[in-house]
This record gives C-alpha cells, sequence and structure tokens, in this order.
C-alpha cells in the first residue's frame, strides 16, 4: 500500500498575495505542511504543485518534489480536485500511481505527522470511507444565522429560536487542511464529497484558514504560543 502527498500551491492569491510564502516564525509557510509530510513518514513522495518559481524553491528547499503545474490550473476558478487530478494523471505516466493520496494545503501551517497518522487510520475502520476530511466545529452555530431581507435581519432557522445549545445538531465544516482519497475512487468520481466520507476533527486553533492579513496575523500568534518565540 503505497501513499503520496500532493500539496497544491500557486502563486496567485489574490486576497492575501504570496500566502503561500509569507514568513511564520522564520519559514516560509509552505515549508510547514512539507515538514509534517516528511516528518510523518507516511508517504513515498511529497509533491508541491505549482506554476511559480518562488514558490517552487521554497518547496524544494524544504524537501519537496516539485510538479509543473499547466498555466490553466494555475487560474482563479481552478479547482483543487482538478490540480489533484492532474498530478495523479502524471503518476499514471510514470508507472506510480499510488494506492492513497493525502491533498495537503500549502496554508495547513498546524496540521502535525500526528494528523496526518491518525486521519489515515480512519480508512481501517467498519465502514471504510473513500474519503477522509480535516474537518471542525463551527466558531457560531449555523442555526444561529440571520438573513437579511428587505433591510431587516431574520432568524435563518426560526425553530431553533430558544433552543439550548447541546440540543443543536451536531454538524462541523471542512477546515481546508487535508483531504485522503482512496485513487481508484477518486479518478472515477474527482470530488472530495461522497457518500462513503469520515471527518478526521482538527482544533479550530490549528486550522486557520489563512484568506486574509488579519488571519495572517492571528495564525502568528498561534505559532508564537506553539513553536516558541
Amino acid at each position: 500500500m503505497n501513499r503520496v502527498a500532493i500539496i497544491p500551491a500557486r502563486g496567485g492569491s489574490k486576497r492575501l498575495p504570496r500566502k503561500n510564502v509569507l514568513p511564520i516564525h522564520g519559514r516560509p509557510i509552505l515549508a510547514y505542511p512539507i515538514q509534517a509530510a516528511l516528518q510523518s513518514e507516511m508517504f513515498e513522495r511529497v509533491i508541491v504543485s505549482t506554476e511559480d518559481e518562488e514558490i517552487r524553491n521554497a518547496a524544494f528547499e524544504a524537501g519537496a518534489e516539485i510538479l509543473e503545474r499547466p498555466e490553466e490550473l494555475a487560474q482563479d476558478r481552478a479547482r483543487v480536485v482538478d490540480v489533484c487530478k492532474h498530478a495523479l494523471d502524471v503518476l499514471y505516466e510514470q508507472n506510480a500511481l499510488p494506492d492513497f493520496f493525502c491533498c495537503i494545503y500549502a496554508t495547513a501551517i498546524f496540521i502535525t505527522p500526528d494528523d496526518l497518522k491518525n486521519s489515515f487510520q480512519l480508512f481501517e475502520q467498519e465502514p471504510m470511507p473513500d474519503v477522509v476530511m480535516g474537518v471542525s466545529d463551527f466558531n457560531l452555530h449555523p442555526v444561529q444565522a440571520l438573513e437579511e431581507n428587505d433591510g431587516f435581519l431574520a432568524p435563518k432557522w426560526p425553530e431553533y429560536l430558544g433552543v439550548q445549545s447541546q440540543f443543536h445538531p451536531r454538524l462541523v465544516a471542512s477546515n481546508g487542511t487535508i483531504y485522503w482519497a482512496r485513487t481508484s475512487y477518486f479518478l472515477q468520481n474527482p470530488s472530495f464529497y461522497c457518500s462513503r466520507l469520515k471527518g478526521y476533527k482538527i482544533p479550530k486553533l490549528r486550522a486557520i484558514d489563512l484568506d486574509t492579513q488579519e488571519d495572517l496575523e492571528f495564525a502568528k500568534l498561534v505559532a508564537e504560543n506553539l513553536f516558541g518565540k
């Protein structure tokens, strides 16, 4: 049973420019998930898919293998599943298609080797999944949502007004950290959402979605706490 890590990392982020190589605690952001993948010893290959020279250099320095990403897969509307599919197609041509792969987001700064090991173990449980997704709890429960109509706010789900939180539905969300998939399934159904999907829960503090400068500043504070000053 062999496994490959695929880390998509394009250079064209708009909301937080160059986010994949911004420094956190003295290292490019991208270096952290690469380090976790290598230290986990779970993968025959740790591959960064990119079209960007600076990212390519940072990934190589961190110990990853580089896969040149086609320009059409580096645009704003390019999907992560398409990037993974391209990487798997290349591996197929090399006669090196893995049994499983893990898509690790380049901004998954606080993912750990144990996260990668423990999440993969979910494939050993019954019923066996086709995909394992990193998930976290919501900061505010979705049933508290207010929806604007005609300039005023109203509860989106009024049936939960006054209901104690312990009676709210148990909901989690994909947190943009990791997606494991059985390769044979994914090539036939290129999506991380499927009927046989299991979640691996990651604490919210270690699942920061880096989209804004505010997110970055918060991540720096977390890094100081976890990695030391």
